[in-house]
């Protein structure tokens, strides 16, 4: 088996609303998002997945967010933007663009370099 990942930033705002804090006050933040996938198949040239293939799920899926605010966007503009949120849907997207002989193990997203969120389907 082959774990592959690629890693990407970001710059976005968000409101966290009904949040009691400064939160709930438009900020930004650099997002470091990383994306780890899995493959026990290489192509005729030895590879799972090509890397620039991978940055681009993972940019067509993150690319629309920088400098700009979650909160304007679908599904934020329903649900909260949390760090939480904003990886379960990374998560979902991006597991609908890979080929099928990869498979999205988790999603790692970095709001600031001291909090963190992993998310992954329990399988």
């Amino acid at each position: 088996m082959f774990r592959l990942s690629s890693k990407k930033m970001i710059s976005a705002a968000h409101i966290l609303r009904d949040y009691d804090g400064p939160c709930a006050r438009l900020h930004g933040h650099n997002w470091h998002i990383k994306i780890d996938v899995l493959s026990d198949t290489l192509d005729n040239v030895g590879l799972a997945i090509d890397f620039k293939d991978l940055d681009d799920v993972l940019w067509q899926v993150a690319g629309p967010f920088d400098h700009n605010n979650f909160n304007d966007f679908s599904p934020f503009d329903k649900i909260n933007p949390t760090a939480e949120n904003i990886s379960r849907y990374f998560f979902d997207e991006i597991k609908k663009l890979l080929p099928p002989n990869v498979l999205l193990e988790k999603i790692t997203i970095w709001e600031t370099e001291d909090y963190m969120v992993e998310y992954f389907e329990d399988n």
